[in-house]
C-alpha cells in the first residue's frame, strides 16, 4: 500500500486495481442526474437516449468522469428506493459503457445500487453519506477495489435547507476543521474494513448543510483538506451560495460564478471537480492551469 504524503495535493487515484487514474492537471466529472427533481437539471434526462446523449456531449466537451444518479439530494428532497435507482440508472450506465472508455461513477449511498452499477460498466461509487448510511458500502469498495468517493453532510436531504435560506446558519466549531476531521475519521473507517486508502476521494460537501459563509470558508481553506493526501473532489456547480455572491437566481445561469470558485479551489490544490457546464469549466481551468505553469507563450508579433 502505498503511504500518501500529508503536505498537499494528491495527484492521482485508484479506481481499480489494476488502474491509477491520473489527477493532472485537473480532472472534469459530469454531473447526469436520472432524474424528475434535482435543482438545477431535473426532468432533463429521465429518458434513456437523452441521458447517453447528454453524458456523450459532456465527455467530448472535456469531461473524463460521467457521474449517473437516480435520486436527487437537493435540500427537501424526498428518498428514492434502490429498485426504482436501478431502473433509472442501469440502461444509462451500460449504453455510456458501450460508447466511451471514460470512467463512470454512480450516485448513491446504497451498497445494492453501487454494486449493480459496477456490474453494467460503472468504475467508482459517488456515496455522499460516506458510507453512514449503508453499512455494506465499505465491504463492497473493499472487494470490488473500485474508486470511492465519500462526502461531508452535516444532515440528510430531507432535513436540509439551501444555503441561502438558512433562518439559523448550521453550527460548527470550525467548518473547515470539522469538515476534514469529519472525511478522515471516515478514510480511516474505510480503510479499517480493508478499502485500499489509493481508491478514497474527499468531498467537503459545497452545500450540503453549510451556510453561505461556510461553504466560502471551505473554498478559501481547501488546502487544509487537499492537503491530508488524499484526491479532492469539489462540486460549487449551479448552488446557491454561488447565486447569494453574484445575485443570479436562476441555478442554470450560475455559470461565470460556479467557474470561478472551481478555480479557486483548482489554485489550493483541488484536482477532481463536479460540473454541470464542461465546456465552460474547461476553458476557465486551462487558463488556469496555464497561469499556474506559467506556460503561456504570446504569439510572435502578437499585440497581446
Amino acid at each position: 500500500m502505498t503511504v500518501r504524503p500529508s503536505t498537499g495535493p494528491c495527484d492521482y487515484w485508484r479506481v481499480a486495481p489494476d488502474r491509477l487514474f491520473d489527477l493532472k492537471p485537473y480532472r472534469l466529472m459530469g454531473v447526469l442526474n436520472v432524474t424528475p427533481d434535482s435543482f438545477s437539471d431535473g426532468g432533463e434526462n429521465l429518458d434513456t437516449t437523452a441521458a447517453v446523449e447528454s453524458g456523450m456531449r459532456m465527455v467530448r466537451e472535456g469531461a473524463t468522469i460521467i457521474d449517473v444518479g437516480g435520486e436527487s439530494t437537493r435540500p427537501g428532497s424526498t428518498r428514492v428506493d434502490p429498485d426504482q435507482q436501478m431502473e433509472r440508472i442501469l440502461p444509462v450506465i451500460r449504453r455510456l459503457r458501450d460508447q466511451c472508455d471514460e470512467l463512470i461513477s454512480v450516485d448513491t449511498t446504497w451498497a445494492s445500487v453501487a454494486e449493480s452499477a459496477l456490474d453494467a460498466g460503472a468504475d467508482v461509487i459517488n456515496d455522499i453519506s460516506a458510507g453512514t448510511i449503508d453499512s455494506d458500502m465499505f465491504a463492497l469498495t473493499a472487494r470490488r477495489g473500485c474508486g470511492l468517493i465519500m462526502m461531508h453532510r452535516l444532515r440528510l436531504p430531507e432535513e436540509d435547507d439551501y444555503s441561502n435560506q438558512y433562518r439559523t446558519p448550521p453550527e460548527y466549531g470550525d467548518v473547515t476543521t470539522d469538515v476534514r476531521t469529519f472525511l478522515e475519521q471516515r478514510a480511516r473507517e474505510a480503510e479499517s474494513a480493508g478499502v485500499n486508502q489509493d481508491c478514497i476521494c474527499l468531498d467537503p460537501g459545497l452545500g450540503f448543510g453549510k451556510s453561505v459563509r461556510d461553504n466560502f470558508n471551505l473554498v478559501l481553506r481547501i488546502n487544509e483538506i487537499t492537503s491530508t493526501g488524499y484526491p479532492v473532489l469539489v462540486g460549487a456547480s449551479r448552488k446557491s451560495f454561488i447565486g447569494a455572491a453574484s445575485g443570479v437566481e436562476q441555478p442554470s445561469e450560475r455559470v461565470v460564478g460556479s467557474v470561478a470558485a472551481s478555480i479557486m479551489a483548482f489554485d489550493r490544490g483541488v484536482r477532481l471537480f463536479r460540473v454541470h457546464d464542461v465546456v465552460e469549466h474547461y476553458q476557465g481551468l486551462q487558463v488556469a492551469e496555464a497561469v499556474r505553469s506559467s506556460s503561456i507563450v504570446p504569439a510572435s508579433g502578437s499585440g497581446g
